[in-house]
């Protein structure tokens, strides 16, 4: 069972304060001591600010994939909309390793592609594209990934969505396409445009049949987190297949069978772990951890 859209046509600063963190008592309910989890974004004043908070985190983002295995070769992209320009948007350069990006190698593109700020590189052509179309279509989303990463790649054979088979699952409830129509590599700006009219005027993630995945969010750190959930569920999706496949020992011998989470409980959890502040707190130790290992070099 899963609630999603098939469509067939052809600073240094990534953590919020300390005290939205943890988790605070109710002070209106001390009876109840009802326990609240906080999650917050903690958004820089001013728009220049804002714009160098999102540049680390995509050049941050980018280490966090190489480390988990989403490069691969010149492929892949991340974009953001420019905070101070929302009309152009940063993407990275064509043929960098994810591993060796910094915030200096990323480039400012405008609407029609052309080069008006940060590194003076080549961008991928199929990326613009896909990426221009979908910051035209949708002003609620400030960032995308798209990656060709192994499990969501697999999956995306199949044309299906992910089943609601468990928690994670749930963070994409009702907010993950389909795109079924592979067109070749993404050298039409009609292609790219399908791609955009897959995500639906709502929805924040779409896997491509034959292709992989695209997420996205109103941050960096929210479009990142969904990416490697994604990921991941693709890679339980495909585990759960072949363990009730009944040619395998799994369904073969003991009678497997998958279960679903309801609807009911599926919507309560997606509002529970699917919202753009949980998504970024997601992001948080991941970002955390590659700061730590690399010293923060990619900030420069």
């Amino acid at each position: 069972m899963s609630s999603t859209t098939v469509t067939t046509a052809s600073s240094h600063e990534v953590s919020a304060p300390h005290s939205s963190l943890g988790t605070s008592l109710s002070v209106s309910d001390k009876k109840a001591r009802e326990v609240r989890r906080i999650h917050h974004i903690p958004r820089p004043e001013g728009l220049e600010a804002q714009r160098r908070w999102q540049l680390e985190q995509m050049a941050g983002a980018f280490r966090i994939f190489a480390r988990l295995g989403f490069a691969d070769g010149s492929s892949g992209h991340i974009s953001l909309r420019d905070p101070v320009k929302p009309d152009t948007f940063w993407i990275n350069p064509y043929g960098v390793h994810f591993g060796v990006l910094t915030i200096s190698d990323m480039v400012q593109v405008d609407r029609q592609g052309n080069r008006i700020g940060g590194a003076d590189k080549l961008v991928n052509k199929a990326g613009f594209i896909i990426h221009s179309m979908i910051h035209d279509a949708r002003p609620d989303i400030n960032a995308a990934c798209h990656m060709h990463s192994p499990y969501g790649r697999a999956w995306s054979t199949f044309g299906r969505p992910i089943d609601m088979l468990n928690q994670d699952s749930c963070m994409f409830y009702d907010d993950l396409s389909v795109y079924a129509d592979f067109g070749g590599v993404v050298f039409a700006p009609e292609e790219g445009r399908k791609i955009a009219q897959a995500l639906g005027p709502c929805n924040k993630n779409v896997i491509l049949q034959n292709h992989g995945l695209l997420t996205s969010g109103g941050t960096i750190a929210e479009a990142a987190a969904f990416f490697i959930a994604l990921e991941r569920a693709c890679q339980t999706q495909l585990l759960v297949e072949a363990a009730v496949n009944p040619a395998n020992v799994g369904g073969g011998v003991s009678g497997l069978s998958k279960a679903f989470v309801s609807e009911e409980e599926a919507v309560y959890t997606k509002a529970g772990t699917g919202t753009p502040e949980v998504m970024y707190m997601q992001f948080v130790p991941e970002y955390q951890l590659i700061l730590k290992e690399t010293n923060g070099d990619f900030l420069i």
